[in-house]
């Protein structure tokens, strides 16, 4: 390794040292470098292997779209994988390591992986893995003993398990104006808007603001193109109405012009300052989005295009410009455009030898042969490079003639002695969010690249619609800035750019075809003969392409590699790049921390609701767990039981006697005004208008669509008084469905919605000898059957406190739930526990609790789960044909009444062996190759009453089956065996006991 940093330019702060360490050796750098600028001023080449054959790779690029250089940044235990090195800002205390690799970077055992040759060409993991005919491996066995290697070689950094101690936030801005990208464009743009007098937020994903002006070495109104980028950042920061974001990256485009974005707040710090939080989310709503977020340099495909020392042009200028490092002392260029003179230029400036300029076009300007005379470099018109020599640093290369118009080699190879390469294959401008807000990608014949197809939710600028040149950049982005604040044109001069000439159009190559592996995609490894073997495969779509060849796939998702790939793949199928089309890019831009969208949420703010009897659960050997936000008792198990054994002795002691479950975590709304009944009746299927005040009833809804969404009961405590309660899981979302079509879709019911779920505490007792412990313990109020019919509401008092009871019941016994405040829930609770005792009361848990509702046939959110309907629960007689409500112009749509419909059922397991939840329910059992499926278990247990494990499940035809017999194939747990599929109302389906 030998230094190559400068001695003089860029951007750095030489006067400032940093240490750090890359795979545990010892560095410098300055402030200002990225971990990517030191190391290459440490005279580091190799960063990485890429992920299938571990080939020596280094730096491609100089930003986000690096594919090769990525590294893990370790903090204490906490690891973060896969960051681009070219990301990542230098602090003393940096640790970070290389990846995919072992057991080091310069010697990896994967790299044998090159030797596999053909045998790990695209779509190898389809093909290999299949497994023999016959034998003890055949069918998917062989997978199976397979996927244990294979799941260890995927991947390419490892996670880690240390918990990440980091705080993150989230935040919500409002402005008129959004300016994606801080180049010149950006810069002008958000000027212009500002002067506008338009409240602005400026993002920039780097450090610096300014963009391509900081590398560019262009003049602008006579200074360099960095300090006149410098002098706008200062005039809008001393404007109240600008915001600006740097290291700001915007990462998703949605609805109403809402952005997402996230600052990386103090990954460049080793202590962050007080309060500081590591990253931060933005949620920005603009009026109007200009996109100016640039464009990326395309790679050319030739063999050993991957080799460490193979860059970007675009990427060393920057090097050279900004960090003031040399990517090599021995330079040379391959290019089919005009750029690559300029970085030549530059890199001759900052010390380099430019060996030599080798460009496809045989006819190249004046203009560029003087630009390649200035960098005092052989111009090597109409040749192509064919060869790169070196092992893990490029040593030379090899050339020959290359005709531009059918891309045919001819002459001898000429070597060319040289430690770096850089080629420019043209420009794509960076049209991702555009594509993401709907925007067409519309192909460029004279760019040869993809521009964005206007729309009314955004204006483009600069290098993202296709305008490459500076001086384009800034008209561009101040007519964009005007027109987003509703300005009118100015007149005033626009600055004076002097820039080296050339112009943006590139000759069509992408591809040298020459004997040798040429990678389109570097860091998965995907050639252009991967390309070509997906073709003759049949993988014509882009989009089978791209999962068949994992080309586009990686962390860097296409930046570099999709044009190349795209223009492969269409010369194999012979039409032309427009027709093959290109991928729809999706959100997020690059990758986003899951903690930076978890937030506030995460840790010690994200609540821990506990119900007001819980310490008396926990007192009495309740096992809790996590439903939903709320803890609940899972069993009260007694010493040596198992979880079956426990609910079983519970559900079969409440079905005998009498059991008692805390439900104070039903949702529960109070539903009151003039047209409360009216409303309910257009939010339920069933009517509620009719309800007399005194008596509850169950009730159903469903969505817009048709769909069931929630059921429960509803008490009429007043005329226009209801106590709406709901699933513990979906009391959220009922609250905002209710609030929703209150506000938006029938403002003129006078009715208020109101969330009392913390208000009340409550607990459900049943069985038969419910009624008996009630009035044992109840004053006030009678309890026998003329007083609480089924269905009826009382009032009383238990222990002192008043209390609400209404019979009903979801175990199939006669029950009761008996409501009081929530500050006296334990207070009732003991004095029913007490009450309790002498009759054999016993506590009960979710998992009693499920297996009673199993037995009983009562559905919940497994067999309400966004794709059944009404008829599929068998809960049409609950479809009211009196009045309209909420779905019912949807439900009767084909789809929904078709025959073949899931429907629920009840299964026994006819070998008496458990069921599981998910197990897929077949005609025709076969273990080796499980195939058609007609529907699947929703939820099962152990049923005391029965004596058997049972289910609930939803089949194919479900009614029409009952009697018969089917099989469950369950593969991912190896349970296979015969069912018999019934009613799902295993339990009194007469409703007796219930009703008794």
């Amino acid at each position: 390794m030998s230094p190559r940093r400068t001695e003089t330019g860029g951007r750095i702060d030489r006067l400032r040292t940093i240490r750090f360490t890359f795979d545990g050796a010892r560095y410098t750098g300055h402030a200002g470098d990225t971990l990517a600028s030191a190391l290459l001023a440490n005279g580091v080449t190799l960063f990485g292997r890429s992920f299938k054959y571990h080939r020596p790779r280094g730096l491609l690029a100089a930003g986000v779209e690096e594919p090769n250089a990525l590294v893990t940044v370790l903090r204490g235990e906490v690891r973060e994988p896969n960051i681009p090195a070219t990301m990542v800002e230098i602090y003393d205390g940096l640790v970070a390591v290389s990846q995919n690799r072992s057991p080091s970077l310069a010697w990896d055992i994967g790299a044998l992986n090159q030797l596999g040759g053909k045998l790990l060409s695209a779509g190898f993991y389809y093909k290999t893995f299949m497994g023999p005919v016959i034998g003890p491996l055949k069918g998917t066995r062989f997978w199976m003993f397979c996927e244990h290697f294979i799941r260890r070689a995927a991947g390419l950094g490892r996670a880690g398990t240390a918990p990440d101690t980091s705080r993150y936030e989230r935040m919500n801005a409002f402005c008129d104006v959004l300016v994606v990208g801080s180049g010149p464009a950006g810069l002008m743009a958000a000027k212009a808007a500002a002067d506008q007098g338009a409240r602005v937020i400026l993002a920039e994903l780097e450090a610096k603001f300014g963009g391509s002006a900081n590398w560019s070495g262009e003049t602008i109104d006579g200074a360099s193109a960095a300090d006149w980028a410098a002098r706008i950042v200062g005039q809008l920061e001393g404007n109240d109405n600008v915001r600006l974001l740097p290291r700001t990256t915007v990462w998703g485009y949605y609805d109403g012009n809402t952005m997402a974005a996230l600052e990386r707040v103090t990954d460049h710090k080793e202590v962050p300052a007080k309060g500081e939080p590591r990253q931060r989310y933005w949620a920005i709503r603009a009026k109007t989005v200009v996109l100016a977020t640039g464009s990326f340099e395309r790679p050319l495909v030739f063999p050993g295009n991957d080799r460490p020392g193979v860059m970007l042009a675009h990427a060393a200028e920057r090097y050279a410009n900004e960090y003031g490092v040399l990517p090599g002392e021995r330079i040379a260029l391959f290019t089919n455009n005009d750029s690559a003179y300029r970085s030549a230029v530059a890199l001759k400036k900052a010390g380099a030898a430019v060996v030599a300029i080798v460009d496809v076009r045989s006819d190249v300007s004046n203009e560029m042969s003087r630009l390649a005379s200035q960098a005092e470099a052989e111009l090597l018109a109409g040749h192509a490079v064919v060869a790169t020599e070196g092992g893990k640093a490029v040593t030379g290369l090899k050339v020959r003639r290359f005709e531009l118009m059918n891309g045919a080699l001819s002459g001898d190879e000429r070597s060319i002695h040289a430690d770096c390469l850089l080629m420019s294959g043209g420009w794509s401008p960076t049209i991702h969010l555009a594509s993401q807000a709907g925007a067409r990608a519309i192909w460029n014949p004279a760019r040869q690249a993809f521009l964005p197809q206007p729309t009314q939710r955004w204006i483009g600028a600069g290098a993202f619609t296709g305008s490459f040149s500076t001086a384009e950049a800034i008209a561009e982005g101040r007519a964009a800035g005007i027109q987003a604040a509703g300005g009118s044109a100015s007149s005033a001069p626009l600055p004076v750019v002097e820039a080296v000439p050339g112009e943006p159009d590139p000759a069509p190559v992408f591809e040298i075809k020459a004997k040798g592996k040429s990678f389109v995609d570097f860091q998965h490894d995907v050639t252009a003969e991967d390309v070509r073997l997906a073709h003759r495969e049949g993988f014509v779509s882009v989009e089978h392409l791209k999962r068949y060849t994992t080309l586009g796939m990686a962390t860097d998702q296409g930046k570099n590699s999709n044009v190349p790939g795209l223009a492969i793949m269409a010369e194999a199928l012979g039409k032309p790049i427009p027709e093959v089309g290109t991928t729809r890019f999706r959100p997020p831009y690059t990758a986003v921390s899951i903690g930076s969208l978890a937030a506030e949420r995460f840790g010690d703010l994200k609540p821990e609701r506990l119900t007001p009897m819980h310490d008396w659960h926990i007192d009495n050997g309740a096992t809790v767990y996590a439903a939903g936000l709320w803890y609940r008792p899972m069993i009260y198990g007694l010493a040596g039981e198992t979880v079956e054994q426990a609910y079983v002795r519970e559900a079969a002691a409440t079905r005998e006697s009498a059991g008692i479950v805390d439900v104070s975590t039903l949702g529960k709304i109070a539903v009151q005004g003039p047209d409360a009944a009216e409303f309910l009746d257009r939010v339920y299927t069933n009517m509620f208008s009719t309800l007399t005040v005194g008596k509850a009833r169950y009730g159903l809804m469903l969505r817009e669509d048709g769909l069931a969404f929630d059921d429960g009961t509803t008490w009429r405590l007043g005329e226009q008084d209801f106590l709406m309660t709901t699933t513990t899981a979906n009391a959220g979302k009922v609250m905002q469905h209710l609030e929703y079509f209150l506000d938006v879709i029938w403002p003129e019911l006078k009715v208020t919605v109101t969330s009392v779920t913390d208000e009340w505490a409550g607990a459900a007792i049943g069985g038969p000898k419910a009624r008996a412990i009630l009035a044992a313990c109840v004053k006030g109020t009678a309890v026998d059957n003329a007083a609480l019919p089924f269905m009826g509401i009382v009032h009383g008092e238990i222990a002192g406190v008043p209390v609400m009871i209404c019979r009903l019941s979801f175990s199939g016994e006669m029950a009761f739930e008996v409501y009081s405040g929530a500050g006296y829930g334990m207070r009732v609770w003991v004095a029913l526990i007490e009450a309790g005792k002498p009759f054999g009361l016993v506590a009960y848990g979710l998992e009693a609790l499920g297996t009673m509702r199993i037995e009983k046939g009562h559905v919940t959110g497994a067999e309400i789960d966004g794709r059944t309907a009404a008829r599929d629960l068998h809960l049409d007689w609950m479809l009211s044909k009196k009045k309209p409500f909420i779905g019912s112009a949807m439900m009767d749509r084909e789809g929904l009444i078709a025959p073949d419909r899931l429907e629920l059922v009840g299964l026994i397991a006819l070998d008496n062996r458990a069921l599981n939840g998910g197990g897929h329910i077949v005609e025709e059992l076969d273990a080796e190759n499980p195939h058609d499926s007609i529907g699947h278990i929703t939820a099962c247990c152990y049923s005391p009453a029965l004596g058997k494990y049972i289910a609930l499940a939803l089949v194919k035809g479900g009614k029409g089956r009952h009697g018969t017999r089917a099989f469950v194939s369950d593969p991912l747990r190896n349970r296979f065996g015969p069912v018999e599929i019934v009613s799902n109302h295993f339990y009194d389906p007469d409703g007796s006991r219930m009703h008794g």
